[in-house]
């Protein structure tokens, strides 16, 4: 969930928002309070990526060179 900085203080039936206070909202709100006038996005922690996943390889034998037919002499 997107947290938001408060730049004005709103208030309104069931919520009051201080000047500075952060809060987290669903996307879409967060974005339409985000105007730069009413707030602002915080990004306090680092953007999570997920890990790459790592291939585990097992070590291959070469291949065994066959030896040559033996003629019958």
């Amino acid at each position: 969930m997107p947290r938001i900085r408060m730049l004005t203080s709103v208030a309104g039936e069931g919520f009051s928002y201080r000047v500075g206070e952060e809060i987290d909202l669903p996307g879409p709100e967060a974005t339409a309070w985000a105007d730069g006038v009413r707030a602002e996005l915080v990004r306090a922690e680092p953007v999570e990526t997920p890990e790459q996943p790592t291939v585990e390889t097992a070590a291959r034998r070469s291949a065994r060179r066959r030896a040559a037919p033996r003629g019958t002499s």
